[in-house]
């Protein structure tokens, strides 16, 4: 009988286990929140993004999944800064009742040139990478407190790896003149990665892919291509291709590829992950600036 009885209570432990290892489920508004997201949480954490990869997250149209995502959600991570405000929306009309971490949270901010304007692209400076990383893992120390020093350590070593892949892209610019670093993109969104690493970037569009670029602006852009010989545009994967196209083909500047700001690519593609993302597109942009 005691045999029987240890076998039917020890039987139960499995179950125990596993109730007890239910995942996390986080919510990210895009896909590179997402990925730091996984990153950091591993296999305690269960990961949606609203925006998927290849998505635009400027002025996304909400879905009602999007809601039911959020409302199940026991953490949900927003750039800020102006990006994703849809998302903070989302999360006041779901009524979340969970865990909302900003991942731009007490960072500081680029303002754009002669503005007022911020820009949100702050991801793009790997420093600021390994800031919101460790965001992302206090908010999920919030979230699930038994899991919150392991939270702290996976954030603490992605930050380490987000800043040794800051060290190798300063080396590879570091061989590259100044007067060189000049690059094309369709929207701005990469001003913070210039300003870390000393590019130039120049764009017809504003911060935002819903703002259309003037007539005019795109004329002094062509200008500016043809006087100061940039070799490459470049097409970003979330944005219409036509605006590149069409700048390439006024200038003679050659298609450098597509790079990756405001997104992820697929699974299967060149930057699944923001560590891709910024090898990939160092990457491409060393050889533009190579000519």
């Amino acid at each position: 009988m005691r045999r029987r009885l240890f076998l039917a209570t020890s039987g139960l432990a499995p179950f125990a286990a596993l109730a007890a290892a239910a995942p996390v489920q986080a919510v990210a508004s895009f896909s590179i929140l997402a990925d730091m997201l996984r990153q950091v949480g591993g296999d305690r954490v269960a990961v949606t993004s609203v925006v998927p990869p290849e998505g635009d997250a400027h002025g996304y149209q909400i879905r009602p999944a999007d809601a039911r995502a959020v409302m199940a959600a026991g953490l949900v991570v927003v750039n800020g800064l102006g990006l994703d405000n849809w998302m903070q929306r989302l999360v006041r009309s779901a009524e979340f009742k969970g865990t909302l971490t900003v991942a731009t949270a007490g960072l500081a901010p680029r303002k754009l040139p002669g503005s007022t304007a911020i820009d949100p692209h702050a991801w793009q400076d790997p420093r600021n990478g390994a800031l919101y990383a460790r965001a992302i893992g206090e908010g999920l120390a919030t979230a699930d407190p038994a899991g919150a020093d392991i939270y702290r350590g996976a954030a603490k070593r992605f930050a380490a790896e987000i800043l040794r892949m800051d060290a190798w892209i300063a080396e590879q610019f570091a061989a590259v003149p100044p007067n060189a670093r000049r690059i094309i993109t369709t929207h701005d969104a990469f001003g913070y990665f210039g300003a870390r690493f000393g590019i130039e970037f120049l764009a017809a569009q504003g911060v935002s892919t819903e703002a259309e670029p003037s007539a005019r602006a795109i004329a002094a852009l062509v200008a500016q291509i043809k006087q100061e010989k940039i070799h490459a545009v470049f097409i970003e994967n979330m944005t219409d291709p036509r605006l590149a196209r069409m700048l390439a083909r006024e200038t003679g500047a050659v298609l450098g590829g597509t790079v990756y700001s405001d997104a992820l690519s697929v699974a299967t593609g060149p930057a699944s992950t923001y560590l891709d993302m910024l090898r990939h597109n160092t990457a491409l942009f060393l050889a533009a600036m190579r000519g």
